[in-house]
């Protein structure tokens, strides 16, 4: 091997390992600033009916149904949803956006609540592209003390069909098939159903990085996740 090639190669590995690890930054979200949730320390959590930005008329409550279970797992008391739907109802509040209007304070007579949990479902629903079928759930969520109205905490989460799709091997003809048949059953069965229980779980069960803070009924209370 020549000195020019021996240098070139040393070149390329040194540009290739650069932006290996620049991928790797970027890829590395900065540490979520706690200073309120851990100045708040909520106790009682309330998650409002989530706002549905998709087309699906059952997206609201498909994802409202699985977000108290990985709340409570996480170490807080979480108001059950058939009575916080019906205090709403009560009070003459039908729609989720117009529950999202009541002031912090409303709620916090309302409830009891320390906080609020305002989620938001921005895709639900499967799709068909041609090559592939793919069930998706995108929620964003936040958290704000209803004491102070202070924002403790926000964040994004999804989940999709097409994360543990094996490739297929049956050629143009069968990626087509595969594609029509997946969104047919996933259609028929309500994927989405499941899948937003996922997405659920990842935006807010808990330690996760930069995701909510463990509750005072964790062993975990108080400690930052790290990456």
């Amino acid at each position: 091997m020549s000195a020019r090639t021996a240098s070139t190669r040393a070149t390329l590995w040194a540009v290739v390992l650069g932006l290996l690890l620049l991928g790797g930054c970027a890829t590395q979200a900065p540490p979520y600033d706690y200073s309120a949730f851990l100045k708040a320390r909520p106790t009682s959590l309330l998650v409002l009916p989530p706002l549905n930005e998709s087309p699906e008329v059952t997206a609201t409550q498909g994802v409202w149904s699985h977000a108290t279970r990985p709340l409570a797992e996480a170490g807080y008391y979480v108001f059950p949803v058939t009575l916080v739907n019906e205090t709403l109802r009560e009070n003459g509040i039908t729609t989720a956006s117009d529950a999202h209007g009541i002031p912090a304070q409303k709620l916090r007579e309302f409830f009891g609540a320390d906080a609020a949990v305002y989620l938001k479902v921005t895709q639900y629903g499967s799709s068909y592209q041609v090559l592939a079928s793919e069930t998706r759930v995108v929620v964003e969520g936040r958290i704000v003390d209803l004491r102070s109205g202070d924002l403790l905490w926000q964040g994004q989460a999804m989940a999709s069909s097409a994360e543990q799709r094996q490739q297929n091997q049956g050629g143009l003809l069968g990626l087509l098939v595969t594609a029509v048949l997946q969104q047919i059953v996933e259609t028929a069965m309500d994927a989405s159903y499941n899948y937003a229980g996922i997405a659920d779980q990842r935006l807010l069960g808990a330690p996760r990085y930069n995701g909510v803070l463990p509750g005072p009924r964790s062993p975990q209370a108080g400690k930052v996740p790290g990456p």
